[in-house]
């Protein structure tokens, strides 16, 4: 029971504010032109760099959402310090952590997290261009595939916004952010404040343990909040949640190993330190020249023991209604239009794919091809299903260009 309550307080904390960012994503996703996007970030020097990361910081992605579309960026011109750029500060933030981060973390974290992302993408941007080796992806980048369109008119692609912010977005981040709430209310319950205690008097060491634990425990910017908050209420100290805040998000082993294949091992360490080295650093600064006071949580603890009021409430249930909408349409949708062409259906296996994004990545990629009339990928086994005539080789080529690995079965 003290395992419910305590998720259920962090939810109704968390869900005006998210709901409010799912419905921001939308926005952007429907009305920012990616193909104006990605004309900002072509070239050398260092404003491309800083205009992808201003680009990426409000777009909510996670960190393996954020690949298929860095691919894209790129195989539209992007330069690859600018694609790196990118992939720093895009999984680091968003506009639905950063109101969740308001809302749990108090408005120091709320400023400081968006800051960090854009200088540590900066740095690590500028630090790829110079430094990255030569960009043998080059010669190599496959030509532009079609995406998606939304409809014309305003009423429309109001529609497709709130479509795109409560149900797509809800899918994409709603897993991460079910384990981000589990894990928070396990720690707030089950690890003893004695443990915390010692460790934060070691800061820097307590920094580097969370990044060794946040690499592979691979949450999104909104999942790492409460897991973030959960260590403050246990006795770490404001810069140690934030390397969670910070290097949870933008680092795991699925990005990184994709990384290497698209942007060169040198790109992916030289991204991967500056992920780390960004955080730790502000973390350092957040503890040793910035008040505590600015980062108390006492609006969580009160949480606990006063009564929630009716809008937080009807936000956590709307929420969760959503979560169980998504969850249940992700692990259950056919696309019974398939079965029409049993005979020209051809079945490959995609790698890579860790979210709805990079699903929805795959089909597009496909569906662009010449001669497809249906396609069904499934995120859970792999399995793209494609109906029409179309060679194998140019769908694993167009999944290829997409940034996931493909085969014929």
């Amino acid at each position: 029971m003290e395992i419910l309550k305590a998720i259920w307080v962090i939810l109704c904390e968390m869900a005006p504010y998210i709901l409010f960012g799912f419905l921001v994503a939308g926005i952007l996703e429907v009305w920012v032109d990616r193909q104006t996007m990605a004309r900002h970030l072509s070239g050398r020097g260092w404003r491309p760099v800083v205009k992808a990361a201003l680009f990426g910081i409000p777009l909510p992605l996670c960190s393996c959402g954020v690949l298929p579309a860095a691919v894209a960026l790129r195989r539209r011109g992007a330069s690859k310090g600018a694609t790196t750029s990118f992939l720093i500060a895009t999984p680091q933030t968003g506009v639905d952590s950063i109101a969740a981060t308001y809302s749990l973390l108090g408005p120091a974290f709320a400023v400081i997290r968006p800051i960090a992302a854009l200088i540590g993408a900066t740095f690590g941007g500028m630090a790829v261009g110079r430094f990255g080796g030569e960009d043998k992806a080059d010669a190599d980048i496959a030509p532009d595939i079609t995406e998606a369109e939304h409809p014309g008119g305003f009423f429309r692609k109001s529609l497709a916004a709130v479509r795109y912010g409560f149900i797509d977005m809800v899918a994409s981040v709603g897993g991460w952010l079910i384990i981000g709430l589990i894990v928070a209310a396990l720690i707030t319950v089950f690890v003893p404040d004695e443990l915390f205690v010692s460790l934060s008097r070691y800061p820097l060491l307590a920094m580097l343990a969370v990044v060794v634990v946040a690499i592979p425990m691979y949450v999104c910017a909104t999942g790492s909040i409460p897991i973030a908050m959960s260590l403050m209420m246990k006795g770490l100290s404001p810069g140690i949640a934030f390397v969670m805040l910070m290097a949870g998000p933008a680092a795991n082993f699925a990005s990184i190993l994709i990384l290497s294949k698209t942007q060169g091992r040198r790109a992916t360490v030289i991204y991967v330190l500056s992920v780390v080295v960004t955080a730790i650093v502000f973390g350092l600064l957040i503890d040793l020249t910035l008040p505590r006071e600015w980062f108390a949580i006492s609006g969580v603890h009160a949480g606990c023991h006063e009564a929630i009021g009716p809008f937080p409430t009807a936000c956590a249930i709307l929420l969760l209604i959503l979560l169980a909408y998504t969850q249940i349409i992700n692990r259950t949708h056919h696309h019974h239009h398939l079965t029409e062409q049993n005979d020209m259906k051809q079945t490959f296996k995609v790698t890579g794919m860790n979210c709805p994004h990079c699903q929805a990545s795959v089909q597009r990629a496909i569906a662009s091809l010449p001669g497809v009339e249906a396609v069904d990928v499934d995120l859970h086994s792999g399995a793209a299903t494609v109906a029409g005539n179309v060679e194998a080789e140019a769908v694993c080529a167009a999944v290829c260009a997409a940034g996931f690995s493909c085969s014929a079965n």
